[in-house]
């Protein structure tokens, strides 16, 4: 039997999970080898509502994936994300015992470690701890301190925070789907490393994510992590508000959505009309598109909106603080017609589509370059760049032992910071560890 290794990805979405295997080839590209998606029936807004049904879904995606790649799953790479992740900007310092002495690691290590201390309200805990500039006695803006002399090193931090209960709940659909941690990374930060380039990423960009229950918010700017937000709506309430203003099923208001929506109701005339079957026998229902996109282009608005209000708090009217590579719509609700136009007419800033392909395998599945796998792919792009590997073996024809896929979860992307890899390791594992060591004791 062949042997290698392999990487995995589980993206447990509102609307969809996907599980996604692959490896890199001779040219630094990602290939998969095989995908595995169900319809998500436990997951409300990102959140776990239903653990019996999202261990169901994740088997289901995990068999998929598994039965296309003649391969074994046994550690994922899961992205975390819902309503319940905020995000916070900390300042810290320490003394050193010996200016005279070069700043080093440990000495990162013990600021890094200074922050995780910081008090959090009832059930929520820190879950990222990202630096940005240091301050080496006085002297700002240093990317890297390590090597400089100095007895006063102060950081800026980008602190992400989540209740500690939904994350365990995620952690526990996992074990209890029979597959093991890896690591975990946040959504917006998989979704970013899959459809920015390090030049937008240096410029100052803005991705928005909107998937079916959230719209996440990740900024970047001089190649720095700076500002991240979850907007608790995505393409899942304006299926909603189709299927209340034209009073059809959800299946129904789905498919009008995807097939004759638009963000922009200027463009469909009052004559335009689509015809949906009546339920049991009823008479069927006409329904304008014109109308159809006056509740989509409601809906799209107020949500564009609370996003330029995370983009605006993060200070993007100031000069210093410009994005000037402007928006980067992904996920399955940037599909959307017109959504683009729609968004450089509100916000007033430059937007493109993201899509996950330049960093696919030039013979990839043209559905996987799609900006709805933009999560997946950077989850798997996760797991293959860090060290998140391990030996698989082709899956066996009759009953012999199948060969396990274990990953070491060695570190995780922290993107932007050009930081040594002791550093980054401590991001991620530092949790992972924490949720393994409680998983391990509540059985």
């Amino acid at each position: 039997m062949e042997v290698g290794n392999y990487s995995v990805g589980l993206d447990i979405g509102t609307t969809k999970i996907v599980a996604i295997i692959g490896k890199k080839n001779e040219y630094g590209k990602i290939e998969v080898l095989g995908i595995g998606k169900s319809k998500s029936l436990g997951v409300h807004r990102g959140v776990v509502n239903n653990i019996t049904q999202t261990i169901k879904s994740i088997q289901q995606a995990v068999e998929e994936a598994e039965v296309n790649s003649n391969l074994k799953i046994g550690s994922v790479v899961v992205g975390i994300a819902g309503q319940h992740i905020r995000s916070l900007q900390h300042s810290d310092y320490i003394t050193r015992a010996d200016s005279e002495e070069v700043i080093n690691e440990d000495d990162l290590d013990k600021l890094c470690n200074q922050v995780y201390k910081l008090v959090m309200l009832p059930g929520e805990e820190i879950i990222h701890v990202l630096p940005q500039e240091y301050k080496v006695d006085g002297q700002a803006e240093i990317k890297e301190p390590i090597g400089m002399y100095g007895g006063r090193l102060e950081a800026n931090f980008h602190v992400v925070v989540g209740q500690v209960s939904s994350i365990k709940n995620v952690g526990r659909c996992i074990k209890s789907a029979g597959l093991d941690l890896g690591n975990i990374t946040l959504e917006p930060l998989a979704s970013s490393d899959a459809v920015l380039s390090k030049e937008e990423k240096e410029a100052g960009v803005a991705l928005i994510d909107i998937g079916g229950g959230t719209t996440d918010l990740a900024i970047f700017k001089d190649g720095i992590i700076r500002h991240t937000a979850v907007i608790p709506f995505g393409g899942g309430v304006i299926t909603e508000d189709i299927k209340e203003g034209c009073s059809i099923i959800e299946k129904q208001a789905e498919l009008l959505k995807i097939k004759f929506g638009s963000a922009w109701p200027g463009e469909n005339k009052d004559n335009e009309i689509v015809s949906i079957p009546g339920l049991r026998g009823r008479e069927p229902k006409e329904i304008t598109l014109k109308n159809l996109s006056k509740i989509i282009h409601a809906r799209v608005v107020e949500i564009i909106e609370q996003v330029y209000v995370e983009i605006k708090n993060y200070g993007h009217e100031e000069q210093k603080k410009k994005l000037i590579a402007g928006i980067v719509l992904t996920g399955g609700g940037s599909q959307l017609k017109h959504l683009k136009q729609l968004v450089e007419y509100i916000t007033g800033m430059d937007t493109r589509i993201g899509f996950p392909n330049e960093h696919l395998a030039g013979d990839s599945d043209s559905e996987i370059a799609s900006p709805l796998y933009a999560t997946a792919v950077g989850l798997l792009m996760n797991a293959v760049n860090n060290g998140t590997k391990g030996k698989s073996e082709e899956k066996p024809e009759n009953g012999e032992d199948e060969a396990e896929l274990v990953m070491a979860g060695e570190e995780s992307t922290t993107a932007g910071t050009a930081r040594p890899k002791k550093e980054r390791k401590s991001v991620f594992d530092k949790w992972s560890e924490k949720l393994k060591d409680f998983l391990d004791n509540a059985e």
